[in-house]
């Protein structure tokens, strides 16, 4: 089955805000909300030797989303391609999916009373183009596709970078599958990274 999911390759992120600014502009994102959040992680260890790394945090597109079968009114949902989605015209505000979700990655829209989160830009995708972040990532960090296709760009990128390079999140068996490209030689992977809102 096809799961269109996101690569993002830390070793090459620089940390410019690009994906975040991409974002909030082509999806209207309220004031205050962010869908793509990047986070500065370290530094860590002593000088002279230091590393750190930025870590955009985005929904994960879980496999077996917890925020879809918690849904009172299927508001959330998953295509046929898996990705996780929002019919906002359903959502009644109830937050139960914001509570569900082990990574932080939905927020509440007090004005519309709404809960959102990234779409992947699936309007783009109607029309055959790309998500505004990976457009706007002036680094080439970041790659789109489905990852059960050995010939996409995102299966191309985790094979190029080989297993022991290749992280997600924490999977408490809603298996997420955004994956997180981080060689041992720029920075430690670490295991708890902060949660991209403070509402939960």
């Amino acid at each position: 089955m096809a799961h269109k999911t996101m690569v993002i390759d830390l070793d090459r992120c620089t940390g410019c805000y690009a994906c975040e600014v991409a974002c909030k502009q082509e999806n209207n994102v309220a004031l205050g909300m962010r869908w793509n959040k990047v986070f500065t992680i370290g530094p860590m260890g002593k000088f002279p030797n230091i590393k750190m790394y930025y870590f955009p945090h985005i929904c994960q597109n879980c496999k077996d989303a917890p925020c879809v079968s918690v849904c009172p009114t299927h508001a959330s949902y998953q295509t046929k391609d898996g990705q996780v989605l929002i019919d906002k015209k359903k959502c009644i505000g109830c937050k139960l999916c914001m509570k569900a979700c082990p990574y932080g990655a939905r927020s509440f829209n007090p004005v519309t009373k709404v809960v959102e989160k990234c779409t992947l830009c699936h309007h783009l995708q109607e029309v055959g183009d790309k998500p505004a972040c990976v457009k706007a990532c002036c680094a080439h960090a970041r790659f789109f596709g489905d990852i059960d296709d050995p010939n996409s760009d995102v299966s191309k990128a985790i094979k190029a970078a080989g297993p022991e390079n290749v992280h997600t999140l924490p999977d408490s068996g809603n298996h997420p599958t955004v994956h997180y490209i981080l060689h041992k030689k720029y920075a430690d992977w670490q295991k708890n990274h902060p949660k991209m809102n403070a509402e939960h």
